[in-house]
């Protein structure tokens, strides 16, 4: 069912808030997983100081727990956005999602931002679920975190979906503040801004190679994309954005792989951002892909922070 005129206004001020809040640019990064905890504190500290003002974090098989690994960031940072991006509502019932977000809330107001998302059908298999009728499960996950019985303060928790195909964008619009599309070229933040309509916040995850040169960019963009190749929900959005099976094969096309991952200097990631930002994303947040994962992408960061923010 979707919200009232008036409740829908409500929302996309909140939706607006939150757009100034995160920025223009922000980093999504699975990094932080491999740091032990004293050396992520010291990475969010050089992130507040290059002046970002969101991070995003993902949370998958063999990851931090989402909110457990949100709440150590908040505690370690100042005044950056911890975002999920997003927390498995296969990972935990609607209860316990609802009531985690309300305890980050309260304790870091404006600060917690909470992305959920469906997964997909290997990953729910290996936590011993079965994977079916991704918006249908959604909907009726969200409206069982709304009624979710709660007896501390009461707060605001503000939401977004992680949203590909139009009836899951269309959703996001409707029972969250908007959506947060992960691998995806720019075409597709067009058909995502269509989708939403004009209140909703629309964050978008970037994926970058810092390198002019093509055939090392590429390979390490092949290595980032593989494992989202063989999942149905990425591989069936690219072939609604009119992506064909080769493009899709042995590891993406040279074009595949330069609309999904912006490479180059800085200065070429900017342009992807604005690209974005052109066609109706609030905010980017940029992941920066390497093939040494042995520290933070700290020196990377740092050059993209001069162009963009």
């Amino acid at each position: 069912m979707s919200a009232s005129p008036g409740l829908a206004g409500i929302a996309h001020e909140k939706a607006r808030g939150w757009a100034r809040r995160l920025g223009a640019v922000g980093v999504w990064t699975i990094d932080l997983d491999r740091l032990p905890v004293a050396a992520a504190r010291e990475y969010l500290r050089a992130l507040e100081s290059l002046g970002f003002g969101a991070l995003w974090i993902g949370e998958g098989l063999g990851s931090r727990e989402a909110f457990a690994n949100a709440g150590v960031l908040l505690a370690a940072s100042q005044q950056l956005i911890i975002a999920t991006g997003i927390a498995n509502i296969w990972a935990r019932d609607a209860i316990a999602m609802a009531n985690g977000a309300r305890t980050l809330v309260d304790a870091y107001p404006d600060r917690f931002l909470l992305g959920i998302g469906v997964s997909h059908a290997p990953t729910v298999k290996m936590r011993g679920r079965r994977y079916g009728r991704p918006v249908e499960h959604m909907r009726g996950y969200l409206d069982a975190m709304d009624a979710a019985p709660y007896v501390g303060p009461k707060v605001d928790a503000p939401r977004v979906l992680a949203a590909l195909g139009p009836q899951m964008l269309r959703l996001a619009g409707e029972r969250a503040l908007g959506a947060h599309p992960y691998f995806v070229p720019v075409e597709h933040t067009t058909v995502a801004r269509r989708e939403l309509g004009e209140g909703p916040l629309l964050a978008v995850e970037q994926a970058a190679v810092l390198s002019e040169d093509p055939a090392t960019a590429r390979a390490t963009a092949r290595r980032h994309m593989k494992r989202y190749l063989d999942l149905d929900n990425y591989t069936r959005n690219l072939r609604r954005l009119g992506w064909s099976d080769a493009d899709l094969a042995n590891g993406g096309s040279d074009k595949l792989v330069d609309a999904i991952v912006a490479w180059g200097d800085a200065g070429a990631i900017k342009s992807r951002v604005v690209e974005h930002r052109r066609r109706g994303a609030d905010h980017v947040c940029v992941q920066v892909l390497r093939t040494d994962l042995s520290a933070p992408p700290t020196r990377e960061l740092e050059a993209v922070a001069k162009v963009v923010l």
